[in-house]
C-alpha cells in the first residue's frame, strides 16, 4: 500500500513538490502518493490532523504555515529549533510522535556547493530579509563556514530579532540598514521576496558588481527581478532558488524514507518545464 504525503500551504496550487517527489520515488523504487492541501489561513492544525488521521505519513509545509508547523510539532530537529520554523513533518506515532524539521538551509547550502560550486567557508554573506525564509538559512550558512554574515532588512525590529537569535554563535550575524550597505560581499542572498513582487532591492550597483554570486531563494518561470537587477549591475553570476527547492525536497525525502535521491536530473527537468511554460505565455502588452 502506498504511503501518503502532501505539501500544505495557502496558496499551494503552484507547488512543484508533487512532481519532484514523483521523480524521487521513481528513482528509488519507493511506492508513495503525493498531493497538495490548500489549508484555510486559520485552519492549519485542523487540516494537518485530518490528513494524519486519514493515514497520511508526512507533509511538506510551505507559506504561510512554517511557524504554525513549528508550534504544532511535538518534536523538532536541532536545525528546526534554531530556525524557529518547520517545513517538514513526519508522523511517527500520531500527534505524540509528530516530528518537525527545517530543510531549507540545508537545501541552499547543498545547491550552492554542489551545483554552483560556491564554497562558503571564509566568505562574506549579505542576507536580504528577516522573515521565515531568512530564518531557515542563517544557521546552515554559518555551519558551512561563512566568516561574516550581515542581515539587511526594511524593518529594523525584525532583523534585530533574527540577529539576536544567533548572538551566541562564535561567528554571528549582525544587522546593517539597507541604505548603509557597502561593497565587500562574496554572496548576496535575497530572502525578502522582492523579486517575486517584481521589485528591485535598494542596493547600489557597486554592491552587486563586487559579489561573486547573487542568489534569490525564490524562483519563477522567468528570471526574477532580483536576478535581473544583479545581472544588470555586473554581478559575476546570479541564480534563482529552483536548485534549493529540489535540494530541500531531497532532504525531506531522506527524512521520510532514509534514501537520498539524485537531484540534478530533477533540477534539469524542472528548469526545462519552467522554460517551456515561459515560452508559451503570450507577450505582455
Amino acid at each position: 500500500m502506498s504511503r501518503r504525503y502532501a505539501v500544505i500551504g495557502n496558496p499551494v496550487e503552484h507547488s512543484r513538490s508533487p512532481a519532484i517527489h514523483a521523480q524521487f520515488a521513481r528513482q528509488t523504487g519507493i511506492d508513495l502518493e503525493y498531493g497538495r492541501i490548500l489549508a484555510p489561513l486559520d485552519g492549519f492544525v485542523e487540516a494537518v490532523e485530518r490528513f494524519r488521521d486519514a493515514g497520511g505519513s508526512g507533509l511538506n509545509v510551505t507559506v504561510p504555515f512554517k511557524l504554525d508547523a513549528f508550534a504544532w510539532a511535538a518534536h523538532r530537529s536541532a536545525r528546526a529549533a534554531e530556525a524557529g520554523a518547520v517545513n517538514t513533518l513526519r508522523f511517527d506515532d500520531g500527534a505524540a510522535g509528530a516530528w518537525g524539521d527545517n530543510t531549507d538551509g540545508a537545501g541552499l547550502v547543498r545547491d550552492l556547493g554542489e551545483r554552483l560550486g560556491f564554497a562558503l567557508r571564509g566568505r562574506a554573506v549579505l542576507l536580504l530579509g528577516a522573515g521565515g525564509a531568512a530564518r531557515g538559512v542563517v544557521g546552515p550558512l554559518l555551519d558551512a563556514g561563512a566568516a561574516r554574515l550581515v542581515v539587511a532588512n526594511r524593518s529594523r525590529a525584525n532583523a534585530e530579532r533574527l540577529v539576536e537569535k544567533f548572538a551566541t554563535r562564535a561567528v554571528h550575524p549582525v544587522f546593517v540598514p539597507l541604505d548603509a550597505i557597502e561593497p565587500g560581499f562574496d554572496l548576496i542572498v535575497e530572502a525578502s521576496g522582492s523579486g517575486l513582487r517584481d521589485e528591485p532591492v535598494p542596493l547600489a550597483d557597486e554592491v552587486f558588481a563586487a559579489a561573486t554570486l547573487a542568489y534569490d531563494l525564490f524562483y519563477a518561470a522567468a528570471p526574477t527581478a532580483f536576478v535581473r537587477q544583479a545581472r544588470a549591475a555586473g554581478c559575476r553570476r546570479a541564480d534563482d532558488g529552483l536548485g534549493m527547492l529540489v535540494e530541500q525536497a531531497a532532504e525531506s525525502f531522506f527524512a521520510w524514507h532514509g534514501a537520498r535521491p539524485q537531484t540534478e536530473p530533477v533540477y534539469r527537468a524542472l528548469r526545462e518545464a519552467l522554460q517551456a511554460e515561459h515560452a508559451q505565455r503570450p507577450p505582455s502588452r
